[in-house]
């Protein structure tokens, strides 16, 4: 059973503040770089003019310390004032202006990560205030919450309590995260709450902060593929590529070319939700490409909704699949060698979807890092693909 808000359907997709802009809350030092309603007006209008809203990236998403110190003499939630001067309605309404939607932070606990307000104890008034002021996705985090038991109830009554507003607000939940220390995750009833939540660490702007994304879920997906599925994802690290939000790091500082495009091809095939955590107002003409990139995107969005997995591992080649409609499948190959030169992966390819993938011929089609067509195939042949170290090359077959 999945959440019953009929909401994400495929895996969300749009941009967060943390990874690149943290908790910045000095305006008067960094006007550009606080976390603030110009912050996110500019974003917006950049989401528009420069194709992003159009390659499917619709969430706006304020992540912490977006808040006021203190509840207002209503106990209810309240914007920054000083940062937020037109509060959260107002930048709502002009997020939708463009066509885009809003997101929000808040935390299950009586205090946020970054010891702001948290809404334990206040779960209806948080979610009667976030759809008053026309929310559209909540991200609720899991700092300060005492007791597993606590912080179990909070994710449900929150879910109760978004539904009953009557709005259709997105909810993407980090409960898992907060449980796998202590116990194994019920990812059957975290579905029945949540339309996505995080299983990992915050993604930096590194590459072993991706390999290590990439490696714990590999590890893991006999438990978390299954799962995921139309209206509810799992988030890699909801803080990735995209930090807290599954934040793609894409168009930053830490991650070369190939490491970028290993990235983008991954999030694909993992069905993650594209959260994107970069400055748009000045991103490279390669990186916009990459994360603009219609044909990964139309992986990561297939409506048959099946989160890839690895099939195999040989030294250090990774082989990865993902059904898709129309009995295609995405694949990749990853090359998790840091040394050295590009090297040749050749597989069969009745290594794919069980044998059937390539029964009796295949087309093969290179989405990643160049598309190009690789030509027609018959069931018993054998691929070889070269791949640069920390690179990937996402095949369409």
């Amino acid at each position: 059973l999945a959440l019953d808000n009929g909401l994400a359907r495929t895996p969300p997709m749009g941009w967060l503040h943390w990874e690149r802009f943290l908790c910045g809350t000095d305006c008067a030092a960094d006007p550009r770089r606080c976390v603030s309603e110009r912050l996110f007006v500019e974003m917006a209008d950049v989401m528009v003019a420069e194709g992003w809203r159009d390659a499917g990236y619709e969430f706006v998403c304020i992540d912490d310390c977006w808040m006021a110190p203190t509840r207002d003499e209503r106990g209810r939630l309240q914007a920054d004032p000083k940062r937020f001067p037109s509060g959260i309605r107002k930048l709502a309404d002009y997020v939708h202006s463009k066509g885009l939607k809003l997101g929000i932070y808040s935390d299950v606990g009586n205090k946020t990560c970054a010891g702001f307000p948290g809404s334990y104890n206040h779960y209806d008034l948080d979610a009667q205030t976030f759809a008053s002021w026309g929310v559209d996705l909540l991200k609720f985090d899991g700092c300060n919450s005492g007791t597993l038991e606590l912080l179990a109830e909070g994710y449900r009554r929150m879910s109760l309590a978004l539904n009953k507003t009557g709005r259709s607000i997105v909810y993407s939940c980090e409960w898992p995260f907060y449980l796998r220390p202590v116990q194994q995750p019920n990812y059957t009833e975290i579905k029945q709450y949540c339309n996505h939540w995080r299983n990992f660490f915050d993604v930096y702007d590194s590459w072993s902060s991706i390999k290590s994304i990439l490696d714990w879920t590999a590890l893991h997906q006999d438990s978390i593929v299954k799962i995921a599925g139309p209206g509810g994802w799992n988030d890699p690290d909801m803080a990735s590529i995209f930090v807290f939000l599954s934040q793609l790091v894409i168009g930053n500082f830490g991650l070369s070319w190939d490491q970028a495009v290993t990235q983008m091809a991954m999030w694909a095939i993992m069905a993650a939700p594209l959260f994107m955590s970069n400055d748009l107002r000045r991103i490279s003409p390669e990186a916009k490409w990459l994360l603009q990139n219609k044909e990964t995107i139309a992986i990561n969005q297939d409506l048959l909704g099946k989160q890839g997995y690895q099939i195999t591992k040989d030294k250090n080649f990774e082989l990865w699949e993902r059904p898709l409609s129309g009995q295609t499948y995405a694949v990749a190959v990853l090359n998790q060698q840091e040394i050295g030169g590009p090297r040749n992966f050749t597989f069969s390819l009745t290594f794919l979807g069980n044998g059937l993938a390539c029964n009796p011929a295949c087309s093969v089609r290179q989405i990643l890092p160049a598309s190009r067509d690789w030509g027609v195939y018959s069931w018993v042949s054998s691929l070889s693909v070269e791949v640069n170290p920390t690179g990937t090359v996402l095949l369409k077959v």
